[in-house]
């Protein structure tokens, strides 16, 4: 059960509500979020939710069989809408494009790309400056320098930077260059960080596990919304599994199920999904069908250089074809949904 509390509720109400939940042997969370303030209630009694709506400074109550209930849509009237950046939205019907390098290399690969997005009217540079890489000889970013050169440009280009935060400790430091916080698929389930990311008044764009479940996702995402954060989308970016044809399993069962499941908005990485660049702009498009909220991809000057991931990666050609088709196809879904 999630309560909703008033704006003006003060701690005797709040102390009257706990204590009646309490006498109903329900065990309550207090959390506090940007956009609100909830109690979550856990119990096997029933209960009138009515009484409970009726309690001072309660606003309402809803019942939730989801054991994730802050992320449950049954709550919700609405899909969630998430701000970033200059009061950009993601979701409830806004398409998002986010778009860039798997690793930010130098200041020159930053100007090109920022130019390249321009053109294309994509508002979010993806790229990393921490790599998470499978081996420690390989390539692992730029670190807080690239970060901090990557800002001041993408903020002359009036364009958003996500990227991905790795451990507790980075939070702070990229905090004021970025938009987005990442969470890779090697960190879904590093709980640690995703209550500290829970405390935070960034969005964070999470991504699935390497071999996890929608459920495991939902729980993750539970984890940042009961610590405080509610600015929350999750990205399908393909599961591993015993096919050898491609980097990974692209599951886009996992798209409806999650915008069935959940308020949150839901994106697509392509990219990682296929990790084939002749199919990438292909699962990008089933994507969109699928009912995706936003596509993110990489895309890099000359991928044949890239550090990192060059074989998934679209050239600026190619990127701005996808681009086009992305959109066009999402105006397509839009329309068909309203005829």
């Amino acid at each position: 059960m999630i309560i909703q509390l008033k704006s003006d509720c003060n701690a005797q109400e709040k102390i009257a509500i706990e204590e009646n939940l309490k006498s109903n042997a329900y065990k309550t969370t207090f959390v506090a979020t940007q956009q609100g303030e909830y109690m979550v209630a856990n119990g096997s009694r029933e209960i009138d939710l009515r009484a409970i709506g009726k309690l001072h400074g309660v606003k309402d109550v809803h019942y939730v069989s989801d054991p994730y209930q802050l992320v449950s849509a049954k709550w919700k009237i609405a899909p969630s809408e998430i701000l970033y950046g200059n009061g950009e939205k993601i979701g409830n019907n806004n398409f998002t494009l986010m778009a860039g390098p798997c690793a930010i290399e130098s200041e020159e690969q930053i100007i090109q790309t920022l130019e390249h997005l321009k053109k294309c009217g994509i508002k979010v540079m993806r790229g990393g400056v921490f790599k998470p890489r499978s081996s420690p000889y390989s390539f692992r970013g730029m670190g807080m320098e690239g970060l901090r050169i990557w800002h001041q440009l993408a903020k002359s280009y009036n364009i958003s930077i996500i990227t991905e935060v790795m451990q507790v400790s980075q939070i702070a430091e990229m905090y004021d260059f970025i938009d987005i916080f990442q969470v890779g698929a090697r960190n879904t389930q590093n709980f640690n960080l995703l209550e500290e990311l829970g405390k935070v008044d960034k969005p964070v764009l999470l991504k699935r596990g390497i071999s996890g479940t929608i459920d495991e996702l939902l729980y993750s995402a539970e984890y940042i919304f009961s610590a405080g954060n509610e600015r929350l989308i999750l990205c399908e970016r393909g599961i591993r599994t015993f096919e050898t044809a491609s980097r990974n399993t692209l599951d886009l069962n996992a798209v409806p199920i999650l915008k069935e499941k959940t308020h949150l908005p839901v994106v697509v990485d392509p990219s990682h999904g296929i990790g084939i660049r002749s199919h990438v702009e292909t699962m990008a498009l089933a994507s969109v069908m699928a009912g995706a909220d936003g596509i993110i991809y990489e895309t890099h000057p000359c991928p044949e250089k890239a550090s990192s991931d060059s074989q998934q990666t679209l050239n600026f050609d190619e990127s701005e074809k996808a681009a086009a088709n992305l959109t066009s196809v999402w105006n397509l879904r839009k329309s068909m949904l309203m005829s």
